[in-house]
């Protein structure tokens, strides 16, 4: 009954609040500005107290809730193996106090966290600096939340079709230059009396260094400070993360620029295979075979191409004979899934593609002589490093009188072996 009467007056304070909103967004008075802001602030107060509230009401519940299964063993029931059975050998749901060795996995920290994101209350010490471990503020922030970054992770690995799924993921510490022959593995044959000959380690451009590049995620706060419950609030953080996130990396795979941000593919100087196709040749299956798959050495041949769907709409899909009819299935053998969202991809020429926006690669009919129409690549050549932390900071827009968050993390990309890609360009006739 309680909790009921608490959902409704918050519901009624956060209707308020989103019409209070509302009028700030329309005022251009800026003493009516600064008196709606002072309301909300109040509000928000009110709506943090009351979220507590439920919270603990809920706590209660699920407390209560386990202590009614732990009474429900059978009298007879005996320890084994530290775990309680009953007479038949089978496992109760009898609880276990476990200590929580991660500080950031903790239901204190998670609702700490929320509260720090809605209303920029400071994170208690107690709360990021237990058994030894320091916080890592000083560049990130707030931490997130372990629970709400493992959900994150799942997330971004269950998409598939995008650039980023199919990339090398690594770990390494930035500013560490290694030698790209410790990232790959070589096969020799031995004997017992001899062994493989030590490889000359290379020139000295034969190494990858990944660098700190800071990127950040902007969430406004009207969006958080909506949200009633923590496991909401946590799902909400997860999705907008992950489309952010998503979208950045792909275009950083492709084009980034190395300043700041990983080195993409179009802008990294060691890829020298270029490809350059007329029209003509863009829509006659034979010059793909002929100006293309000709140069691909027997060991790169089973890459990957990266297209946009305009491209292929236009061009791949309307190859004909000479009496116009479509070949492109008989003699590319094009297959396309452009009906989902989620999964863009298909086959061409039983290599795989991944479908790409026009950001990331310009169509054929918009782009001009010279610019990069397509991409086949090995995508386990390309390496995206990250400690997989992220961070949270806040900071109010004096112009627009609210408060963003930004969510940080450090990330950085390079191509690990170059000679498996080929640039496909766009050649005027």
């Amino acid at each position: 009954m309680r909790k009921t009467i608490l959902e409704k007056k918050l519901q009624r304070l956060l209707d308020k609040q989103n019409k209070l909103a509302a009028r700030a967004q329309a005022s251009t008075e800026v003493a009516e500005v600064r008196s709606i802001n002072d309301q909300l602030e109040s509000i928000n107060d009110e709506i943090m107290d009351i979220q507590d509230e439920i919270e603990a009401i809920e706590e209660e519940e699920r407390q209560a809730e386990l202590e009614l299964e732990s009474r429900s063993v059978p009298v007879n029931a005996r320890p084994q193996n530290t775990q309680i059975l009953g007479a038949f050998g089978q496992q109760t749901n009898a609880t276990q106090k476990r200590e929580n060795t991660d500080p950031y996995a903790t239901m204190e920290y998670r609702m700490a966290f929320k509260r720090f994101v809605q209303t920029g209350e400071k994170i208690p010490a107690n709360l990021i600096q237990r058994d030894n471990m320091a916080a890592n503020t000083s560049q990130l922030g707030a931490t997130i939340p372990t629970t709400v970054l493992n959900e994150f992770i799942n997330e971004v690995r269950l998409v598939y079709g995008q650039l980023y799924d199919k990339v090398r993921k690594l770990n390494i510490k930035g500013g560490v230059k290694v030698p790209i022959a410790e990232l790959q593995a070589t096969f020799k044959w031995v004997t017992e009396t001899t062994v493989a000959p030590r490889e000359d380690g290379g020139k000295i451009d034969e190494y990858v260094e990944f660098s700190y590049n800071m990127a950040e995620i902007r969430i406004s706060q009207t969006l958080l400070s909506s949200i009633v419950t923590l496991d909401i609030f946590e799902r909400e953080i997860v999705k907008v993360m992950v489309i952010a996130y998503k979208r950045a990396m792909d275009l950083a795979i492709m084009k980034g620029t190395g300043n700041g941000q990983p080195l993409g593919i179009l802008n990294d100087p060691r890829i020298t295979n270029v490809v350059e196709m007329t029209e003509a040749d863009f829509d006659n299956w034979v010059q793909w075979k002929k100006k293309f798959f000709a140069k691909l050495p027997l060991g790169y041949r089973a890459g990957e191409f990266v297209f946009p769907l305009a491209t292929i709409d236009a061009h791949l899909e309307t190859m004909r004979d000479n009496n116009n009819n479509p070949i492109y299935r008989e003699a590319a053998g094009l297959e396309v899934n452009d009906g989902d969202a989620t999964n863009p991809n298909g086959r061409f020429f039983g290599r795989a593609v991944s479908i790409v926006e026009p950001d990331v690669i310009t169509d054929f009919d918009t782009a001009s002589a010279g610019d990069v129409v397509g991409v086949f690549w090995q995508p386990e050549e390309y390496a995206i490093n990250t400690q997989a932390q992220f961070g949270m900071k806040r900071w109010l827009d004096e112009d627009r009188n609210e408060w963003v968050n930004k969510m940080l993390t450090i990330v950085d990309g390079k191509v690990l072996n170059p000679k498996g890609i080929w640039i496909i360009k766009k050649k005027g006739n």
